[in-house]
């Protein structure tokens, strides 16, 4: 029986795992039954799901743990595994709206997962308005990253209706198949991050004269609401910093990418700056009618993908970027344009650096974190940054399992002492698609967030489009992703208006 050992990073998700802290990713895909679609349809899936008892890596692995002079576990390849406990059932009252699915995907988010088997649970949950059906896959993240695993669950589908009848789940997928054989870059997430960062302490500090230049630049060029660079550990206290408790909220929320990337043109910023300021302005929001707005603005740590300028090789560098997120400031383009500010200087900083310098800035950067993560003192310190907001890219075309047709993912997070609330967004098709993870105590009425979102887009759009350039963005919408918030989710709190689809939830 083969075995890996765990990196010292994977293993840290299990030693710091608690009851309260749980260390698992998941995701939430949202599926549309095929036209003709019979009754029984996910009875039949569930059926063929729990009879499909071929396991490809990484799906058959579980932990064994070391008791030599390694101390670190390792993974083996279970060859008993129980698909009735992996592969659930679960359904809302019909019509199931977004809020009682989000109810439903918090709780199965706040359940740790149990170590002494693979990893991973898949649950199918039927019931959901507008003839829809979802997947919830939770993965521990010792196993596998969310952004990794997303990737694979996408690669077990396919973009041709026809080709994805006879498909086996992703825990099948045969050997050869893009999800085994394609090499992925890297993505920009926090994951991804700290594993450089441990990987880089193998290499010697032999760029200390930069490394000494860098941070001190940090210190040198602090400003005014953004205008220059933010300093680690220089967030205000917030409610979104202290300790957790078990139970999590969890609520989506899905934009047009054509209405993103007319405001990103528009005002000369990128994509990703667009998603901060959206996710400064509900924020800025949420904390006001909370009466727990600090007077200093919050700040965002976000994973970014940089290369050097003298870097000339073709895979990512992942590095890690502290920026504001404009809640200081009322006027919706004032606080992007802070925003944009911010992110550039960070991101001039980190690629004016050699590359061996940059990796060893990254793992001084983010020295502090992995102590946190280790020592557990999170929640009980200052925070080097407020929340965590990631934005992956996804897949740019339609896909589809057993004919249904992907219409949305949605990533869940993890939530722990010091950070309270984790937002991550992926674009898939034409959308981005927002999933907001957070801790039920701190972080009350989640939902809010999401449509707080969908105001601050129309805040944004309405300062810096033209009115003919609005209703121009508006109509570009696909029509998935353009259909009204007439969901269940928050109705008092959610506008009449609101164009993208608000898949809030408690």
């Amino acid at each position: 029986m083969s075995s890996i050992r765990l990196n010292p990073l994977d293993a840290a998700w299990i030693m710091t795992e608690t009851r309260a802290t749980p260390n698992h990713v998941g995701g939430l895909l949202i599926f549309k039954l095929p036209e003709g679609a019979p009754r029984d349809f996910l009875r039949r899936l569930m059926h063929d799901f729990r009879n499909c008892s071929g396991f490809t890596a990484p799906w058959n692995r579980r932990l064994k743990t070391g008791f030599n002079l390694n101390p670190l576990p390792e993974w083996i390849e279970d060859e008993d595994i129980d698909l009735e406990y992996h592969v659930r059932h679960g359904a809302l009252p019909w019509p199931g709206g977004e809020r009682e699915l989000g109810e439903l995907v918090g709780r199965l988010q706040s359940t740790p997962m149990d170590l002494s088997r693979p990893p991973w649970e898949c649950t199918i949950i039927e019931g959901l308005e507008n003839g829809r059906f979802a997947l919830f896959v939770k993965m521990h993240h010792s196993l596998i990253d969310g952004i990794s695993g997303m990737r694979m669950l996408q690669q077990a589908m396919s973009t041709d209706p026809a080709k994805s009848l006879a498909l086996p789940p992703f825990w099948s997928a045969p050997e050869g198949t893009p999800a085994q054989s394609r090499r992925q870059a890297p993505a920009p997430t926090m994951a991804n991050v700290m594993a450089s960062a441990v990987q880089a302490l193998r290499v010697q500090l032999s760029s200390a004269p930069q490394l000494m230049a860098a941070f001190g630049k940090i210190f040198r060029r602090i400003g005014e609401r953004g205008e220059g660079l933010v300093v680690p550990f220089d967030a205000p206290l917030s409610v979104l910093n202290g300790r957790v408790r078990e139970k999590r909220r969890f609520a989506t929320q899905q934009f047009p990418m054509a209405r993103l990337r007319a405001l990103a043109d528009a005002a000369g910023c990128t994509l990703n700056d667009v998603v901060l300021a959206l996710c400064g302005g509900s924020l800025r929001r949420f904390l006001l009618e909370r009466d727990s707005l600090p007077s200093k603005s919050l700040t965002a740590g976000i994973p970014v993908s940089i290369r050097p300028k003298d870097d000339q090789g073709t895979g990512n560098a992942i590095s890690f970027i502290i920026s504001t997120l404009g809640t200081d400031i009322e006027d919706a383009a004032e606080r992007l344009a802070a925003i944009r500010a911010s992110v550039r200087h960070a991101k001039a900083h980190v690629q004016s650096l050699p590359r061996q310098a940059m990796t060893q800035y990254t793992v001084l950067l983010m020295a502090p974190t992995i102590a946190t993560l280790l020592s557990g003192i999170g929640g009980r310190t200052r925070p080097m940054f407020n929340v965590t907001i990631s934005n992956v890219p996804g897949p740019d075309k339609p896909l589809y399992f057993r004919g249904a047709r992907l219409e949305a993912i949605y990533p869940a997070s993890i939530v722990t002492h010091g950070q309270a609330l984790n937002i991550t967004c992926e674009s898939y098709a034409g959308t981005m698609d927002f999933g907001f993870t957070g801790c039920h105590s701190s972080v009350p009425s989640l939902q809010k967030l999401a449509v707080y979102s969908a105001e601050a887009l129309e805040e944004l759009e309405a300062a810096i489009l033209p009115k003919p350039a609005r209703a121009a963005s508006k109509r570009a919408a696909p029509k998935a992703a353009a259909r009204a918030a007439r969901k269940t989710t928050a109705k008092k709190a959610a506008p009449r208006r609101a164009g993208p689809k608000a898949a809030a939830a408690a």
